[in-house]
């Protein structure tokens, strides 16, 4: 730890302005990628993000550990993967975390922390997260950001009366779908909804399917709704004058709920609003194109918050990072996974990216990926959509794109000459990362096993592997 991060922490800890411990916001956008004006998205209107991002640090490259809503949430809560933590797909499912790992609400609860959880949780077992107020069945509802706004308040009074600091975990549901009359406008927000008669196709799936403008409408308006109740948040901390001594952290789950976002390993449904305040960081009103993951969460939180990092996290803090610190040590990857959504979506891939290239392994390349909505269907002959289609709908063993020059990663690499060093330098980072954090699916006979489970099970409810029985011998 170097001294300016040890000069922040103290400053945390003696309470800031008001003698009182840090207190922690964490909230998410349910399927929000970067369409935010502040991400460069036009058709976003995002003020009080933007805000937030002024405020304290817009992180450039923020990206999920999976596309997929339960296995990115365990590894917000766990600072963990889901390959590591269990959590490979929806937790509705079957699919669940190791509950004797740690994670944050047991921790912050341990320090004395008043805790609370608004909207969905979406990790199992619910019993391993014991937040003091627990509204995690407050889901569809959380598109009233008003009474989200009035919960919030009303446990940071509690808190307040209390004297103890709190960590409030705000799960918006929008903009999720459906993209129902709800999604367009709820309690009159957004004032004017989006219309598909004025909306502009997604870049990175620029197709008009049926449907399309007016899910893209939906999608849009619903996610103003959360710029809204993030501003509401925001006011109720000022309101309290706890804005000062308040951590506040703003992550989407996953990327849009579009084809080629959420449920792949594509930029579109990996790399999310990654805006983090600490009162007093030097590097606040700043941009940060450093690689930042989710797992970065638990850390930077248990921190900021004066506690012990648990060992063996995947993650590492923040807070060097908001004290402008040039660390040569600092990630110059980052790696992504995805393994199931539904059980009949298990499709497992793992990526890599540097600066400029990205590397996807589809490890089961042999067939159709089955995590592609009815309605996306290749284009016809000649059509220049048609060839990025076929990769989504039949993925090769590998896919490689150069994402500065082609960012919505439209054109495969991978079987140029030109960029076989390329190729070879990530797929050795790939492993590496694979091996560093102990990918089980390294391990053919897993991956057949795990495979052979998901077939026998696809269309119902996931029963984790057993160990396969050992010889005494």
């Amino acid at each position: 730890m170097n001294i300016k991060t040890l000069v922040l922490l103290l400053s945390l800890l003696s309470g800031a302005l008001y003698g009182r411990p840090l207190n922690v916001l964490l909230i998410t956008g349910d399927d929000h990628g970067v369409e935010m004006d502040a991400y460069g998205d036009d058709q976003a209107h995002t003020p009080n993000l933007n805000r937030l991002g002024e405020m304290g640090v817009l992180f450039e490259r923020g990206y999920v550990t999976q596309s997929s809503c339960s296995p990115s949430r365990s590894s917000i809560l766990t600072g963990l993967y889901p390959h590591q933590n269990g959590q490979l797909g929806l937790a509705h499912v079957g699919y669940a975390i190791n509950p004797e790992l740690p994670n944050l609400a047991v921790e912050m609860k341990n320090a004395g922390y008043m805790t609370g959880i608004i909207g969905k949780l979406h990790v199992e077992p619910a019993s391993a997260f014991p937040f003091d107020l627990d509204n995690s069945k407050f889901v569809l509802g959380s598109r009233d950001v008003a009474e989200v706004s009035r919960r919030a308040d009303a446990f940071m009074g509690e808190a307040e009366k209390a004297g103890r600091p709190f960590f409030l975990y705000v799960n918006f549901f929008d903009p999720h779908r459906p993209y129902d009359a709800g999604a367009f406008q709820t309690k009159g927000i957004p004032s004017h909804p989006h219309t598909a008669e004025e909306v502009e196709l997604l870049p990175f799936v620029a197709l008009d399917f049926p449907g399309m403008r007016h899910d893209v409408a939906g999608y849009y308006s619903a996610l103003e709704r959360v710029d809204w109740g993030v501003g509401l948040l925001i006011e109720d901390l000022k309101r309290r004058n706890l804005l000062d001594d308040t951590l506040i952290i703003y992550v989407g789950d996953h990327g849009a709920p579009f084809a080629r976002a959420k449920t792949t390993c594509y930029e579109a449904g990996v790399r999310i609003p990654f805006l983090v305040y600490v009162p007093g960081a030097l590097a606040n009103g700043s941009r940060d194109a450093r690689f930042v993951s989710t797992v970065d969460i638990m850390p930077t939180i248990l921190e900021a918050a004066g506690l012990e990092v648990p060992p063996g996290l995947a993650g590492r803090s923040l807070l060097p990072l908001l004290e402008n610190d040039a660390d040569p040590k600092w990630r110059t990857m980052i790696a992504t996974e995805y393994t199931a959504h539904r059980v009949d979506h298990y499709y497992p891939r793992r990526a890599i990216r540097d600066g400029r290239y990205k590397l996807i392994l589809n490890l089961e390349s042999g067939r159709k990926n089955p995590a592609v909505p009815g309605q996306y269907k290749a284009p016809p002959e000649g059509d220049p959509w048609r060839a990025v289609m076929e990769v989504f709908l039949y993925p090769p063993r590998y896919e490689l794109y150069d994402v500065e020059a082609d960012p919505y990663e439209l054109h495969n690499l991978s079987d140029d000459p030109a960029y076989a060093d390329t190729l070879l330098k990530l797929q050795e980072e790939l492993t590496a990362w694979r091996l560093e954090t102990d990918d089980p699916t390294l391990d053919p006979e897993y991956l057949k096993r795990l495979g052979a489970q998901h077939a026998k099970l696809a269309g119902g409810k996931w029963v984790p592997l057993e160990e396969p029985e050992t010889s005494s011998l």
